[in-house]
């Protein structure tokens, strides 16, 4: 095996701490592109450079370059977003993007098609808002997600603090986003000495070290009975335990992961592992040092095999968890009893314990814009106004799952939000079937770079085909977990979908079926590399015999595994239970 590091550490370690030289990249207008090594960097800032792949071979037969843009994705700990900032979010996509905002599987929103010349004025306007896109991309902790269930409200509001703490506790230290986005400048005499001593490359990143993490890391906090930020996903998930009311800590669970290469059995998705408890004062140290074990074991030679799961897996479960014990200094505790019911969205309004209200949206695939009778960015806007400047508790508080809730509403203003969203076609999963209601797509084409086949574009067409065959079976109102990825990256989660499609080229995916509904089994692969009408195709036959051989309540992925229609899955994430 080589010893070389990847190229990345090697830009990594050259960059002066995320710097490179992204300012005369920027600054550069005789493309739309910007140089390679800073392409890499740009990910730490929040930024993708991505090109129209719709485009690509009419502008190479015009000797054109690629037509290039930037996503944009902001940190949003929680998921949650007041109106003001709303408002200055769908500002921003009208202004400066494509006309869309995109909420995404972390629980954040994306901007796409932003040109270079307005890439700065874009960050610089989103940091306006008392919002950043430090840290959202790139080789370190990214937005920690946490429940958005508005039932359990003290619950919610504990998990979302602890979302926020862990954001900004383990943030890069780094001044690079500020110099280049917000022009801060050192000031006075003490000013000058700090610019000098960064110039001479004396700054510190006192976790993450000069080269940062091997690969990407990802944090999310579950409330049970509800995983609805899928916890066993995750590189680190706490697992709320509630006791009397009160959050008594959290279970910890390491080595989850969702990526994998087509062809390459080296590669895989992985699920957490339950290692202990912790109270609550021990969250940030344990994630802390979970970091640093996996700064200083994880591999930088082959990025493929650098996530967490796999650094588990090549030490050892028990090797890693002596590691992170001595470094912390103390032993977790036992893990303590929790029990995960489903990781769906409840649609519609919910009532909080708080006597505020909650109202659940369904966005398909996670896309606002105004279409097709749909004015899903001009009605959110008018809700937005209706609170923005007022006394009004209400904010927005976006899911794992694409979806969108409008929550603390006080029963007053029920009427006003009810009315907005029938006017502009926001109360779509009142008429959707139950697998429309918990369907998940990636972007893939035409922007993202590694997409192999069409997704989010792809969805409502797959939907429509797939629910003539439910209903053929008399299956409308069965919740089937759907999960359509364009690669095998797995951004959408789809090794967690009870059907899930994942993209090997232009028009044909992997089938992987029998998931359970409570994100705690991993799929298996049913049929490779194979086209729409094979998919629907089988498909029809298993809804045949789910529909007439299922047990009450029984979930359709659990039946599949039940009738010997996929193996048993090789990890179950475990619930600890009395």
């Amino acid at each position: 095996m080589s010893t070389a590091l990847s190229e990345l550490e090697r830009i990594k370690a050259d960059s002066r701490h995320l710097r490179g030289t992204l300012a005369a990249s920027l600054a550069d207008p005789v493309t739309g592109a910007i140089g390679e090594a800073d392409n890499k960097l740009l990910k730490f800032h929040g930024s993708y450079q991505q090109d129209d792949r719709d485009l690509r071979d009419e502008r190479r037969l015009q000797k054109l370059e690629p037509a290039y843009a930037f996503m944009i994705r902001a940190r949003l700990p929680g998921g949650v977003v007041t109106p003001a900032q709303w408002l200055a979010f769908d500002a921003i996509a009208r202004d400066h993007a494509n006309g869309t905002l995109r909420i995404t599987t972390r629980q954040t929103f994306q901007w796409h098609g932003v040109i270079k010349r307005d890439l700065k004025a874009t960050i610089a306007a989103i940091n306006a808002s008392l919002v950043d896109t430090i840290a959202a991309c790139g080789d370190v902790n990214r937005t920690v997600v946490a429940s958005a269930n508005p039932v359990e409200s003290s619950a919610h509001a504990d998990a979302y603090a602890w979302a926020k703490r862990l954001s900004e506790h383990l943030l890069p230290k780094t001044r690079a986003y500020h110099e280049i986005w917000l022009d801060e400048t050192p000031l006075g005499a003490e000013g000058a000495h700090e610019l000098a001593r960064v110039a001479g490359g004396d700054e510190v990143e006192p976790l993450y070290g000069a080269t940062y993490l091997p690969r990407k890391f990802k944090i999310g906090i579950a409330v049970p009975p509800t995983n609805d930020v899928d916890v066993f996903a995750q590189d680190l998930g706490f697992i709320a335990i509630i006791e009397d009311g009160a959050l008594a800590g959290f279970d910890v669970a390491i080595g989850g992961g969702m990526g994998a290469t087509h062809g390459d059995p080296s590669t895989y998705p992985r699920l957490g592992d339950v290692v202990g408890f912790v109270p609550p004062e021990r969250v940030l140290d344990v994630a802390e040092h979970v970091i640093g074990v996996q700064r200083d074991w994880g591999n930088r030679r082959e990025r493929k095999h650098a996530r967490l799961k796999y650094t588990i897996d090549h030490h050892g479960l028990g090797a890693f968890v002596a590691e992170l014990e001595r470094r912390l200094g103390f032993a977790l505790e036992p893990a303590r009893e929790f029990r995960f019911e489903h990781n769906g969205d409840r649609y519609g309004w919910i009532e909080g314990g708080d006597g505020r209200s909650h109202l659940t949206l369904q966005v398909e695939a996670g896309r606002i814009a105004d279409r097709d009778g749909q004015a899903w960015l001009s009605g959110l806007r008018e809700i937005a106004r209706a609170h923005a400047g007022t006394e009004s508790k209400v904010e927005f508080r976006l899911t794992c799952n694409q979806n969108l809730v409008v929550a603390n509403v006080d029963e007053a203003q029920r009427a006003t939000i009810d009315a907005l969203v029938a006017r502009h076609g926001l109360d779509g999963w009142r008429r959707g079937s139950a697998i429309r209601r918990h369907a998940v797509a990636c972007v893939a084409l035409p922007t993202c770079g590694l997409a192999m086949a069409e997704a989010e574009r792809y969805l409502p067409d797959l939907l429509a085909k797939i629910e003539r065959r439910l209903d053929a079976h008399d299956l409308a109102d069965a919740p089937i977990l759907l999960r359509v990825s364009g690669c095998p990256n797995g951004c959408s989660r789809p090794y967690l979908g009870e059907i899930a499609l994942v993209g090997r080229a232009p028009g044909r995916y992997d089938l992987r079926l029998g998931a359970d509904f409570a994100g705690r089994r991993l799929n298996r692969v049913f049929r490779e590399n194979i086209a729409e009408t094979e998919i629907l195709d089988a498909l029809d036959l298993l809804f045949a015999r789910y529909a007439g051989d299922r047990a009450h309540g029984e979930g359709f992925g659990d039946f599949l595994l039940r009738a010997g229609v996929v193996a048993p899955a090789t990890r179950i994430a475990a619930e600890v239970t009395a």
